[in-house]
Formats: structure tokens, C-alpha cells, sequence
């Protein structure tokens, strides 16, 4: 189907890899859960990787341990229902709720939440419209802030679907964002890790 929004986020990262196909039981779970247009999306694109890895579309069921862990006790646990929809190579979870749409990341690295105060709440009109908006706005420079992936990715190898580059020792106790400090780590395990840590503080955009 033409979408020339979505047609921008492929124009930015290239076309999609290590895809993997999208089960139909996937699919009748989240009809009427998540846009209309993001089940076409998998249908069409499978859960895959982009530009070499740095922005993964992903089964949102795989991380609702981690969403839960993570919003526990933050200003915005019970606002919404959320799901993660993507996230970046460096643990960046990119977060759809419900009935709110795309207003929060965990940044967790950086064990940063990062919303808008005043409209974490606002409830959106168009899931589908709201959604193309959201890939068509992400950007290389956004998903790769501090400029390591294309080392990363040289020095450690490419990703698979349930891996990250991680800082160790994580940001949190004292580490430093360097390529020197990053390592490939698996993806649940080292979130999970990183949540034990502290919890995220809160941030704008």
C-alpha cells in the first residue's frame, strides 16, 4: 500500500532486514489494540531491523515484562496501557499507548523517561495518521545521539533480534558513554539488569 509518511522512514533507514514474519496469532491479539496501520505494517515488513540494526520494529509482547518493570512507580504507571512498538540498537524503547499514542521513550541507558508533561495525557484522534507521523519524524541523528553505532557495529558486529550495544559498567554507576565501553549484550537480560539499578528519571523532549 502507498504511505508516503512510512515511504520517509524507509527513505531515512533503507529497507527492512532479518525480518521476521509475523504470526496471525500476533496479529488478532493487537487488532483494536494498536493502530490498524501498524499490523499492516508487520504484515507487510514482518518485525525487522533498519539501517543495519539501529531501529528495530518488534512484537510488543516480548517486552511487556520490561515496560512493566521500567513504568513501575513513574509519573506515568496507570495513565495508559502501553507496548512497545520499536526500539533503537542502544535499548531506546520507543512506547505506543493505547489510547495516547507515541508520548514516551525509555531511554534506558541513560535511565532517562522522557515525555511531555502536559501531554502525556492527550488522548489522539488518529492512531493510523498519528503512527506515520511517528516513523516518518524518527531520525538517524535521534535514534544515534552520541554518533557510536556506525563503530559499534564495525567493532562489535550487527545485532540480532534480541540484542543491544550496552555501556559496562552501565551509565548509572559511573560509566562512560565510549565505544570503548560498549559491549553486545542481551537485550531482556541487560534492561532487566539496568532497571535494578535505579529508576529511570524523568526527562523532556
Amino acid at each position: 500500500m502507498t504511505d508516503e509518511l512510512f515511504d520517509a522512514f524507509i527513505q531515512t533507514f533503507g529497507r527492512g532486514k532479518t525480518r521476521q514474519q509475523v504470526p496471525e496469532s500476533a496479529l488478532r491479539r493487537y487488532r483494536g489494540v494498536l493502530p490498524d496501520r501498524l499490523l499492516e505494517i508487520w504484515r507487510e515488513e514482518g518485525w525487522s531491523s533498519y539501517g543495519d540494526g539501529l531501529v528495530w520494529i518488534v512484537d510488543p509482547q516480548a517486552y511487556e515484562g520490561i515496560v512493566d518493570m521500567w513504568l513501575r512507580d513513574t509519573p506515568v504507571a496507570g495513565i495508559d496501557k502501553y507496548h512497545v512498538i520499536a526500539r533503537t540498537a542502544f535499548g531506546d524503547l520507543f512506547l505506543w499507548g493505547e489510547a495516547t499514542g507515541p508520548k514516551i521513550t525509555l531511554s534506558c541507558s541513560q535511565h532517562v523517561l522522557v515525555f511531555l508533561p502536559d501531554r502525556v495525557e492527550k488522548k489522539i484522534e488518529n492512531a493510523d495518521r498519528t503512527l506515520r507521523i511517528f516513523f516518518a519524524t524518527l531520525s538517524r541523528s535521534g535514534c544515534d545521539s552520541d554518533h557510536l553505532f556506525k563503530r559499534a557495529l564495525k567493532r562489535l558486529g550487527p545485532l540480532g533480534p534480541e540484542e543491544m550495544y550496552g555501556f559496562e559498567p552501565a551509565l548509572i554507576v559511573g560509566g562512560e558513554i565510549s565505544i570503548d565501553h560498549l559491549v553486545k549484550v542481551d537485550l531482556n537480560v541487560h534492561l532487566s539488569i539496568l532497571r535494578q539499578l535505579g529508576a529511570p528519571q524523568v526527562g523532556s523532549f
